[in-house]
């Protein structure tokens, strides 16, 4: 039967998906990316659009299912939702990102499959457009993209170049190389198409050596990271306010006169206008020390019924940032009227924020300009660049709680070293329940907490200065040149068709 013979190739699009999982942290299998590229356009070698679309949804659900499964966490651990629920809402989840894999499926094999460079260019060409749609479509869900897998490989040569736009574009090319050379299966096909890939990964190693940014002289940061770890369940309970207060207080004070300070995402549970009776007294202590402590914090100006995630400095620093982008359901609820109070997840505690404004000032510590991240806009390229494109030094906070013991932090701290490769910047992280980290400009970890662990990081951060070619360009040549392929590939394709009907 039809469904018996679609069998095998559906579980392994399922599985080709899952590959690229497993090429990303925690697992670190870079050739996985490849190799999932590689099964992927043999399943949509000799098949009809119908078959198609469902194995690219196939193929999508393969990759979101197991790569983004740690949103079950946050529904079941922390939004209360039971087993089924939650399982229900993460398969729903998934299922829904798929779609876009199973629009990729149809475009590909109904514009570009039947062209030779339809294999060779359009297919890297159209994943990365579909990469740079997920960065920006309803607000955005940059996860998972196949250039993160070269971090630690020689093809990171080409992150500052480049960005992670253009190693994705890198890892397709490779692959579609690498299926043509198997098609073809001729010693002369073979060498030409392994010598181009060759070439680019010879490249990215000769690119290592190149040095984009220099540091400032001697000019390091004392940086001191706080990491409570205090269980996300107890974190919004009136009864410990205090004593969260307190412990903070406490692991901060033997890091006093450590040039900068850091507190995770929320660290206060109150918001700024409201905790003045603590945080006064706290701000002279640290500028007396000669030391900034910026923290995260919720901020709702007096008589407004707009609040925002927040980070501020204070003590020997200044400023206040504004998150813009927002976890669609942890920070606000889309279709809010509908869902919210429907179940304990769509009521989560500080679930109602508001965004802040483009364009913000960078925080100050000291004399040193320190562009802001919080969370989740830490995965957002082109927002990152914009802002450290003014600074000496890069920061972002997060609460990674929500993720638990899952895949979700090791993914999200591998995300923040590309950024740091990409801009030639420090980056220091700080979090709640780990991982605290310190990274230096080429996106390597020079000190990092463990998880689940209360503790405090301390290390330096070396302002640097310059710009690389991806901070100063950013992504647009690279998503230009693909839509240009993408558009060479199918006007040579309706040629080739017109020259068929004659």
């Amino acid at each position: 039967m039809n469904w018996q013979r679609n069998l095998g190739p559906n579980l392994l699009a399922l599985c080709a998906g899952s590959l690229v999982t497993l090429s990303l942290a925690p697992y670190d299998i870079w050739p996985a990316a490849i190799l999932s590229c590689c099964i992927y356009l043999g399943l949509l070698r000799d098949c009809d659009i119908r078959t198609a679309t469902w194995r690219g949804w196939l193929y999508g659900f393969g990759m979101f299912g197991t790569g983004a499964s740690w949103v079950w966490v946050s529904i079941h651990d922390h939004g209360n939702a039971g087993v089924f629920l939650a399982t229900a809402l993460t398969v729903l989840f998934c299922a829904g990102l798929a779609l876009l894999h199973a629009l990729f499926a149809w475009i590909y094999v109904r514009l570009l499959r039947e062209v030779m460079a339809g294999m060779l260019v359009g297919f890297p060409a159209l994943w990365v457009l579909f990469e740079w749609l997920r960065s920006w479509l309803l607000t955005g869900f940059p996860w998972l993209f196949l250039g993160y897998s070269t971090l630690d490989t020689w093809g990171e040569g080409w992150v500052p170049v480049i960005g992670i736009f253009g190693v994705s574009l890198l890892v397709a090319f490779s692959a579609s190389c690498l299926y043509l050379a198997y098609m073809r299966r001729s010693v002369q096909a073979c060498l030409v198409y392994a010598t181009m890939v060759a070439a680019l990964w010879l490249v990215g190693w000769q690119l290592q050596q190149a040095k984009w940014v220099a540091p400032a002289s001697a000019t390091k940061l004392s940086v001191g990271i706080v990491q409570a770890n205090i269980p996300q369940a107890l974190k919004w309970k009136r009864q410990y306010y205090q004593p969260t207060l307190d412990l903070y207080h406490a692991m901060t004070e033997p890091m006093l006169g450590k040039d900068l300070l850091l507190w995770p995402e929320s660290a206060i549970p109150n918001y700024y206008q409201r905790a003045q009776e603590f945080l006064s007294p706290l701000a002279e202590q640290t500028r007396q020390a000669g030391s900034a402590l910026v923290t995260g914090i919720p901020w709702r100006p007096e008589g407004s019924a707009v609040y925002y995630n927040s980070i501020v400095a204070m003590g020997a620093g200044s400023g206040v940032y504004h998150k813009q982008r927002l976890v669609p359901f942890g920070e606000y609820v889309p279709l809010e009227s509908w869902l919210r109070g429907l179940i304990e997840f769509f009521n989560l505690p500080m679930s109602a924020f508001s965004p802040g404004e483009d364009n913000q000032a960078p925080l100050l510590v000291k004399s040193f300009r320190i562009s802001p991240f919080i969370c989740y806009e830490i995965v957002y390229p082109e927002l990152v660049r914009h802002y450290a494109s003014q600074a000496d030094l890069m920061l972002t906070i997060s609460n990674d709680s929500w993720f638990g013991r899952s895949i979700g932090p090791l993914q999200h701290l591998q995300m923040a070293r590309m950024r740091a490769l990409e801009n030639g910047r420090y980056l220091v992280r700080g979090t709640n329940n780990g991982v605290s980290a310190i990274i230096n400009e080429q996106g390597k970890v020079v000190a990092q907490s463990a998880q689940f662990e209360r503790l405090t990081l301390t290390g330096e951060a070396q302002v640097m200065m310059g710009a690389t070619p991806f901070s100063r360009i950013g992504s647009t040549p690279v998503i230009v040149l693909c839509a240009l392929l993408l558009a060479l590939v199918m006007g040579v394709g309706t040629m080739g068709l017109r020259l068929q009907h004659d």
